[in-house]
């Protein structure tokens, strides 16, 4: 169930109100008894951030924002606040809340909102008491004279195509194989207005994508590509923006079977690229902004059955790279490389990749940011950056610097798929964009793409990073 964001038209009072308040100056704006205003001074003292006002008839929650210097700052401990005020609502059993933030900019209120809307996302699914456990809030009405009925529409539109792209991370492989994902891909088309096309092993092999079929030797279950296409009638550029999305549905490593204790546990989540695109085009396409995008997503599971590729292995590309495999737990970047020589068939303005490719990206920046590279100019690197930095999906960018490809040359064919022990997500990157000719930015998102404990209000499991970021990247290009 999605949390409902609606502009309160001031009809019908509300017996549930959180206010969002900077310092104890912001009460004068609201009206509190002096028995409340002398409980809410001492909280505030005792540096309370979420103050609760019970008054039987109605209950008021006072959130307190700390003051930043930067409002994109603002806005993410507004979110972060909202996530903490769900276990609450949960105890009251409050199924409808108005946010409003008196003397406050109305992007305080909308973030606080989003939040509410994220921080309620429940993977219930394959829970037999999964009623029992929902969450109940369903509606958050923001009150505030600068907030638009578009605005709060939009960021409904953003936040289920963000939930929408963490069920399908969380989906397990036993009912998400790489045709299930198409076909969860067509029905997200349908519901927002875009195109689907799902390619078959027939097709895939006729267009000799062979590090798909590679990736997918071992498996049991055949491979997907899948088109996605938005392309309003009055699209204002000419040349469309690309997505590329890793759909990995499930990674063992191959037979490069992945060694440490829990590495496999959670590569149900190593599509979370795929979901991002799908999520992002979904957003893109129901908000029905006047651009034209395209989404690849190559999808396959990777398994270490009879017939899978092996380490020394040579793979001839779609784009007629040969490649000697070292290691097939390095798949993503073999799938990535025939999508990404796919899309010059459409001479885009823009290509953008996202994938869970490389630990080593973890391991830099953590959950924190986006590793992020490539050959785009620097307004285009610029404009994803401040996109990113307002929706906290924040880039870290990485040199890509020519001296790195040296690390991927083979002594029997044009290119290894793994550069060593050093600088492997940038190395990973230099791969890709051997099957570019384009402006294209990788973004390497295995850090936050998945939580194993609550991360705020990306919650537990898939976080579906990547969507915020590319719907404000569009609306914004």
């Amino acid at each position: 169930m999605n949390v409902n964001i609606v502009k309160y038209d001031g009809k019908k009072a509300q017996s549930v109100n959180a206010f969002l308040i900077r310092k104890i100056s912001a009460l004068n704006n609201l009206k509190l008894s002096e028995v409340e205003k002398n409980f809410v001074a001492k909280q505030l003292k005792n540096d309370k951030k979420i103050i609760t006002l019970n008054r039987y008839n109605s209950v008021i929650f006072l959130i307190v924002i700390d003051k930043k210097n930067d409002a994109n700052e603002e806005n993410e401990l507004a979110r972060k606040s909202a996530d903490k005020l769900i276990s609450l609502l949960n105890d009251f059993k409050i199924k409808e809340i108005t946010v409003s933030s008196p003397g406050e900019k109305a992007e305080l209120s909308l973030a606080f909102a989003e939040g509410l809307a994220l921080a309620g996302y429940q993977f219930l699914k394959y829970f037999k008491d999964g009623a029992e456990r929902s969450n109940s809030l369903q509606t958050v009405f923001v009150d505030h004279k600068d907030v638009s009925k578009l605005q709060c529409e939009e960021l409904n539109i953003v936040t289920e195509a963000t939930n929408a792209a963490r069920t399908l991370v969380n989906e397990p492989l036993s009912y998400l194989t790489a045709t299930a994902l198409g076909n969860e891909i067509k029905k997200l088309g349908k519901q927002a207005g875009f195109k689907v096309e799902v390619l078959n092993k027939k097709r895939i092999e006729a267009l000799k994508m062979g590090g798909l079929l590679a990736v997918n030797k071992g498996s049991i279950d055949p491979p997907t590509f899948t088109i996605l296409e938005w392309k309003p009638a009055k699209s204002k550029n000419k040349k469309p923006f690309v997505f590329v999305g890793k759909g990995v549905v499930f990674d063992t490593g191959g037979l490069s079977l992945k060694p440490t204790k829990g590495s496999m546990d959670l590569m149900k989540s190593d599509m979370a690229g795929a979901a991002a695109v799908a999520g992002s085009i979904y957003a893109i396409a129901k908000a029905k902004l006047p651009v034209h995008v395209i989404g690849l997503v190559p999808a396959t599971d990777n398994r270490p059955d009879g017939n899978a590729y092996v380490p020394g292995d040579v793979v001839k590309m779609m784009s007629g790279l040969n490649i000697e495999v070292l290691n097939t737990d390095a798949e993503g970047r073999m799938l990535l490389g025939d999508a990404l020589h796919y899309a010059k068939k459409y001479n885009p303005e823009l290509v953008i990749d996202l994938a869970t490719l490389t630990g080593a990206a973890v391991a830099a920046i953590g959950k924190y940011g986006i590793v992020s590279m490539g050959t785009a100019n620097e307004k285009q690197m610029s404009k994803l950056a401040e996109s990113g930095n307002r929706v906290f999906e924040r880039l870290a960018p990485m040199p890509f610097w020519d001296d790195y490809a040296e690390l991927l040359k083979s002594d029997i064919a044009d290119m290894k798929n793994i550069g060593g022990p050093n600088a492997g997500a940038i190395t990973a990157g230099k791969f890709l964009e051997r099957f570019t000719d384009y402006p294209w930015i990788h973004l390497d998102i295995a850090g936050p793409s998945f939580a194993e404990q609550r991360d705020s209000y990306r919650g537990t499991g898939g976080t579906g990073v990547g969507v915020r970021l590319l719907f404000d990247f569009i609306k914004n290009s």
